[in-house]
């Protein structure tokens, strides 16, 4: 799937190695898996596919949206978009979850 960042600041942090957009290492290697994974996979059935992200749609004020699971704490969020080779998952954001 093809990736786009909604804020330049989650885009540097994959990009640049030495950025850490003030985040714990641990929530940086994470993310950079996460993202890494997200490019890698043909649809979103993979993500259900892996318990471990804790893939959810999510509802309320967040409605249409998805997210998956950094760590007990963070999770990323991110939504779909339609792109001229198909589906776009623009990252938005990474959120505490508690």
């Amino acid at each position: 799937m093809d990736v786009i960042f909604e804020d330049d600041s989650l885009r540097r942090l994959e990009e640049d190695p030495a950025y850490d957009a003030g985040f714990d290492r641990s929530i940086v290697k994470s993310y950079r898996m996460r993202i890494q994974f997200i490019r890698a996979v043909e649809d979103e059935r993979a993500f259900y596919n892996m318990k471990s992200l804790h893939y959810e749609k999510l509802k309320g004020t967040l409605d249409g949206f998805h997210s998956m699971r950094l760590n007990k704490q963070w999770r990323l969020v991110f939504k779909y978009k339609k792109g001229e080779s198909g589906k776009l998952v623009v990252v938005v954001s990474i959120i505490d979850y508690h």
